[in-house]
């Protein structure tokens, strides 16, 4: 008889072979010993553990019942704490992580995966699995990670985490690297969403990214939606440059640590039109700057921080008594003796201004 014309009955009385989906480790054994035990009952009773409950919590027979039902809800919530537990300590070494991520991209595009997700704390657990991959396994990780990352850039309370990790670096990192064209397009498409959040842009601006925008848009994509984006993110980055005024733009510099010698740092007009900025929050840029001369192995960043301090010192009328309430004397003194003669040099500079004040350290450096 052909498999088609087979009726729902002669289905049903097929053995079920049991015994080799426990071999195959399918199912365990109790499950393969209760399974057996249901074939052996009546059909009456096995009815009975068929029959459908409503989500009033009565049978389909009227009878009142107090069991609830799970909901879909209740299944997706168990399932992502389960995916997060993966995640954090995967039940086998190489499939664990792979597995939850891959799921998660297909589901986290249920409103209620998302808020189940962040409520369970998994968006830190993504972080550190975006990073450039080498291999074809690897991609395809990174691949459906970006994935949900993009996904959850739709959802507020997840741009609020990735706004505070680090996930933006990463990100560039990985555009900047990635030679696979759905990765490029699923971050540049995260960039896109995020553009408007928050610092999101002036971050964006101080990682170099216009600049890989372009870089981009010069190689040979086959998608023709991956330009138009790329575009789109450009004309977004220009007009966030644009908002961010000469001191935001230098700030964002300082806190980020990313100290260099972009041209606002030698400039007389931008310290003599901001110096009064430094003074909010406390003088917070102020004591970063001094953070970095302390904490930093970069031989730039160390020469920077020290002609900032040096201008400071020149250009507010209470620089050399605030630097030296704030303790920076100490901090300059031991890069006097650093291997860079970039170092040596500003950090002399700064030492000169802090004793003999702006206008004979102006003389001594002429």
């Amino acid at each position: 008889m052909d498999r088609a014309e087979l009726t729902t009955e002669q289905v049903l009385k097929r053995d079920i072979p049991w015994e080799t989906y426990m071999t195959t480790k399918l199912i365990s054994g109790t499950g393969l010993q209760l399974l057996r035990r249901y074939d052996n009952r009546a059909e009456s009773v096995r009815a009975q553990f068929a029959r459908p409950r409503t989500q009033e919590g009565a049978v389909a027979n009227g009878e009142a019942s107090k069991i609830r039902g799970p909901t879909i809800d209740d299944v997706l919530k168990e399932l992502v704490d389960w995916l997060c537990t993966q995640l954090k300590k995967p039940s086998h070494p190489t499939c664990g992580v792979p597995t939850a991520i891959n799921c998660l991209a297909a589901l986290l595009k249920e409103p209620i995966v998302r808020s189940s997700f962040v409520r369970a704390d998994g968006v830190k657990l993504l972080i550190p699995l975006i990073t450039p991959a080498s291999t074809q396994q690897s991609n395809q990780l990174l691949y459906e990670t970006c994935l949900c990352v993009w996904l959850l850039s739709y959802y507020e309370p997840a741009i609020e985490y990735l706004a505070t990790s680090r996930a933006l670096p990463r990100l560039v990192d990985v555009v900047k690297s990635s030679t696979k064209e759905k990765v490029v397009r699923v971050v540049v498409l995260t960039f896109r969403n995020l553009l408007s959040k928050g610092t999101f842009g002036a971050q964006m601006v101080d990682l170099g990214l216009p600049q890989i925008v372009q870089s981009l848009k010069a190689q040979a994509w086959s998608d023709e939606d991956l330009l138009e984006t790329l575009n789109h993110l450009e004309d977004g980055l220009k007009d966030n440059i644009k908002k961010l005024s000469s001191f935001d733009k230098y700030k964002q510099e300082i806190l980020l640590g990313h100290l260099d010698w972009s041209p606002m740092h030698k400039d007389p007009l931008f310290w003599r039109d901001n110096i009064s900025c430094f003074e909010e929050n406390d003088f917070q840029v102020l004591r970063v700057l001094i953070t970095i001369m302390d904490s930093s192995n970069d031989p730039r960043a160390l020469a920077v921080a020290c002609f900032d301090l040096s201008q400071f010192i020149q250009h507010h009328p209470a620089g050399r008594v605030i630097v030296n309430d704030l303790k920076a004397k100490e901090q300059v003194m031991k890069l006097m003796n650093h291997d860079s003669a970039e170092v040596t040099k500003n950090a002399l500079l700064c030492i000169q201004r802090l004793f003999l004040g702006a206008k004979y350290a102006s003389f001594l450096q002429a």
